[in-house]
């Protein structure tokens, strides 16, 4: 077992699976690797044994090997029973690419949460190569220049490419319902921030979490205003969350994240993640001092350049913790006369200041 003393994170595997491959983290609890050609070059996907069957939990994105490698798994390691269900986590392309293909060959049943599956459909009907109006307001707004913007408008390839058509039906899954797979109780936990209605799964006996992009141990979630949503707090959704992972987990559990790898610490981390995100709000709050446009916080927010492949994230970030700070009564949002929205801080007693963090994870850019 490796371990990251610091944080306060145990890594009981060492070797990860590679393609074809699946290793077992608990009894009945298969773990597999998907390529992602990207920076974060990999997601975690998972299997579930049951006396009747397998359930599959996200999907993997659809470029690459990612079907082949399902295609190898279901010929051997799967081949002995049917497949009973498909369960993403969320709506992103990394995790609920492949679930049309698998769904429909398949001829199983797909389950999302409401908000992630029907976010998901809209997403994928998009055309690509347009902007809307209303989302050059939201990017010029926060002073985006015609250059990114024709960049995306040129580029914007949409959900739908790199998304196999979602199945028409699913079985919708809410908060406190509670499914029976391999002889244990997953109890469903939503959050919001990262995406809509992100769900995970956690066996309290055996404290086991399925987490998907709620809980990584090396990388934290990307939480952004996005473009579709331009008024929205994210960030207070993702604390609220978070806090209520912290009261309601068992501090042995296992964690299987969608990325990185499974490991033991999640009180440690959660800490951790509450904490990044406080960090970038005392900088932020700091830095409004004199109003500020949000694409000028990256150097504030980020220790590291931001390419214009990352901009749309980066500045959904930043949006996101100004949305926060007024939300709070601590910032004031104001529009001026070249149609830009500057931040000024207006709290009189300043929040412990802790530095600039990465921006670590990114989910794929459309």
């Amino acid at each position: 077992m490796s371990s990251n003393s610091k944080a306060g994170i145990q890594y009981p595997f060492t070797e990860v699976p590679q393609k074809g491959e699946w290793q077992e983290v608990a009894k009945g609890i298969y773990w597999l690797q998907m390529v992602l050609p990207m920076v974060l070059d990999h997601i975690n996907l998972y299997v579930l044994e049951d006396d009747k069957g397998w359930w599959i939990v996200d999907t993997g994105i659809k470029l690459g090997d990612t079907r082949e490698r399902w295609e190898l798994l279901l010929a051997n390691q799967m081949s002995s029973k049917p497949v009973l269900g498909v369960i993403c986590t969320h709506m992103h392309p990394d995790h609920v690419g492949q679930a049309g293909w698998l769904c429909d060959s398949l001829r199983v049943p797909l389950y999302m949460s409401f908000r992630e599956y029907y976010s998901a459909r809209a997403f994928t009907s998009l055309q690509p190569g347009k902007m809307s109006w209303t989302a050059d307001q939201h990017y010029r707004r926060a002073g985006v220049g015609d250059d990114y913007l024709q960049s995306e408008a040129a580029n914007m390839r949409g959900f739908g490419s790199i998304v196999e058509p979602l199945p028409t039906a699913f079985n919708c899954l809410k908060e406190g319902q509670v499914l029976e797979i391999g002889g244990r109780q997953w109890l469903v936990m939503t959050g919001a921030g990262h995406s809509p209605e992100h769900v995970s799964l956690y066996c309290a006996e055996d404290k086991l979490m399925l987490s998907g992009d709620q809980i990584i141990p090396r990388i934290t979630s990307n939480v952004s205003v996005m473009a579709s949503e331009p008024e929205a707090n994210p960030l207070q959704d993702w604390f609220d969350a978070l806090r209520r992972f912290r009261r309601d987990l068992d501090a042995d559990t296992l964690v299987m994240p969608a990325h990185n790898a499974p490991f033991y610490g999640v009180h440690a981390r959660l800490d951790y993640l509450i904490d990044h995100h406080e960090g970038h709000l005392a900088a932020v709050e700091k830095a409004c001092v004199e109003p500020q446009v949000a694409i000028d916080l990256f150097s504030v927010l980020f220790s590291r350049k931001i390419g214009m492949s990352q901009l749309g994230l980066a500045l959904g970030e930043s949006i996101a913790h100004l949305h926060y700070l007024c939300a709070e009564g601590r910032m004031e949002r104001q529009l001026d006369d070249d149609g830009l929205y500057r931040f000024r801080t207006i709290a009189t007693e300043s929040r412990p200041y802790q530095g600039v963090h990465e921006l670590d994870s990114l989910p794929i850019e459309v």
